[in-house]
């Protein structure tokens, strides 16, 4: 009898199997929760305070049966985000937009590759680098996670027509933002929350922080880099080699040659997106970007983009209805990043924005009305099995929170560090940090729940406040690229096509060399006099 050969178990079974070892914990391990209490120090200055109190658990057995529905629930918005990212994508793709956008890019590459010096970097380098940077950048300062979702669309098919894999793809937005927010200079979900929590300058320490992020970018930058040439010397090696076929497979059906025109239906698309451009200048004529803690106002910005996009759109329909819809898109990001400074537009607002990418595609394609929401149901379609894969990993959390346990194991670990030195202390809050991230992803929560632990517990040990806040952030930040309790994760991979223990075994490597280096540079907020530790 023939053996069989071992397969990695799908996504689906991987992330139920954690649930189920989840509801297990729950049988063993007692419950506790947080309850806020008011504390008077000798000064008589009265402050709330977190403290921990053991209750009973909550044994978990058939939940694990609910746990999917009451995921889905908790992650409705990220779910019915990425069915309109992939409603609105497919409608793009469909205009053969995308494919107009790589062919003239490899065009335009090739002709950079004459000049001496890039192509002694590499053109290829120079285009890895320069994306990576601006998602870094993004993460660093405004905290992008859920929104790497949208671009990791657009990436993976340049990635791959470049001769790379999906990992790179991936590595591009998702890998570069989540680094960015992992070494932030100004997020104000990690650093913002954790510092006014532990009572300290919000955004204090920044030179340090930069120092740290151009670290951590050239380490990250380098490894992609490798691995990318790797994969471009031999395809062979890419772990996704198989899986990838579909994105090559993909790329040669849409290689036909496009045939460049410009419909009327595209300039019906031009003035109706102008027009609500200009009722939205009309609206804000001034946007207030906020960048950390400051606020710059910028008359006219939103009015100064319109004009832009009027000249770019009209030029681009000169051109053909394809960079129409490349500019489209360009400015959807664009508006994406104002209405994510500016405005504090979140999930709700950036979907809309793509449903309206969406529709206007469609009609600059000549599409009928049945025709663009037809497109849109393929394209949402085609994604669902990444929305069900984020609604199936937020369950492990709802597991553990319901079985009353996820707060009793923060507690037992920070118990740990009472009889440690300063830097087995700081190290065992980095570690502990690291490793809660991997059940509670969302930083703003774990903030409220460790720091006001951590922070007067560093007092004691004398560890800076800022050191500590600087543990937080490392801890919270790496391993966002691992764990699979983090919806944007498996919704990247998913859409990716990336199975999750594919991922997990190239990835560990890398989050086991930041891990390290976060150590390392943990260890000069100690021994060193750093302005604002």
């Amino acid at each position: 009898m023939e053996k069989k050969k071992f397969k990695i178990p799908h996504t689906f079974v991987i992330i139920f199997a954690l649930i189920v070892i989840s509801a297990l914990v729950t049988f063993f391990v007692p419950g506790g929760e947080y309850v806020k209490v008011e504390q008077t120090d000798q000064n008589g200055i009265t402050k709330s305070a977190l403290e921990f109190r053991y209750i009973d658990n909550q044994p978990q057995s058939w939940q694990v049966l609910t746990a999917f529905y009451k995921g889905f629930t908790r992650q409705a918005g990220i779910i019915v985000f990425i069915l309109v990212i992939g409603a609105a994508f497919w409608v793009v793709n469909s205009c053969k937009a995308i494919d107009a956008g790589i062919l003239s890019f490899l065009r335009v590459t090739k002709k950079l590759e004459r000049i001496r010096w890039l192509n002694f970097i590499g053109v290829n380098n120079v285009v890895i680098i320069l994306i990576m940077l601006m998602f870094s950048l993004f993460g660093a300062i405004f905290g992008m996670s859920e929104e790497t979702i949208a671009f990791t669309v657009l990436l993976i098919p340049l990635a791959i027509s470049m001769g790379y894999d999906s990992i790179v793809g991936v590595s591009l937005v998702y890998v570069a933002a989540h680094v960015g927010f992992a070494g932030a200079i100004l997020n104000p979900f990690t650093i913002g929350i954790a510092q006014n929590i532990a009572g300290l300058p919000m955004f204090s320490g920044i030179e340090y922080r930069f120092v740290c992020w151009i670290i951590l970018n050239i380490i990250t930058i380098t490894y992609i880099l490798w691995y990318a040439r790797k994969v471009k010397r031999n395809p062979a090696k890419s772990p996704m080699y198989e899986e990838d076929a579909y994105w090559r497979e993909k790329a040669e059906s849409e290689e036909n040659i496009i045939e460049y025109h410009t419909p009327k239906s595209g300039w019906w698309s031009y003035f109706i997106a102008l027009g609500a451009l200009i009722i939205f200048s009309v609206s804000y004529p001034h946007t207030s970007i906020k960048i950390g803690n400051s606020v710059t106002d910028i008359p006219f910005f939103i009015p100064f983009l319109t004009l832009l996009f009027a000249i770019f759109g009209y030029l681009s329909l000169r051109k053909s209805v394809h960079f129409f819809v490349l500019n489209l898109l360009f400015f959807t990001i664009i508006f994406l990043v104002a209405g994510v400074m500016g405005y504090g537009w979140y999930i709700g607002e950036i979907s809309a924005l793509f449903l309206a990418l969406g529709i206007l595609s469609g009609i600059a394609a000549n599409y009928t009305a049945n025709e663009i929401v037809g497109k849109l149901v393929e394209g949402a379609k085609d994604i669902l099995s990444a929305a069900l894969v984020v609604g199936l990993a937020a369950g492990i959390i709802v597991i553990l929170e319901e079985g009353k346990v996820i707060n009793t194991l923060l507690y037992e670990m920070s118990l740990a560090m009472n009889e440690a030195g300063r830097v087995s202390s700081l190290g065992a809050m980095y570690m502990i940090q690291t490793f809660i991230n991997l059940v509670i992803p969302s930083a703003s929560a774990k903030a409220a729940i460790t720091m006001p632990i951590m922070a007067p517990f560093s007092d004691l040990i004398g560890v800076s406040r800022q050191s500590t806040v600087m543990a937080f952030q490392f801890g919270d930040g790496f391993t966002n690229m691992i764990t699979p309790t983090s919806g944007v994760l498996i919704a990247v991979l998913s859409i990716a096509r990336i199975p999750y223990a594919k991922w997990f075994k190239w990835v560990l490597p890398f989050i086991l060399l930041l891990i390290v280096v976060g150590f390392l540079l943990l260890l000069p907020t100690i021994f060193m006099q750093l302005n604002g530790f």
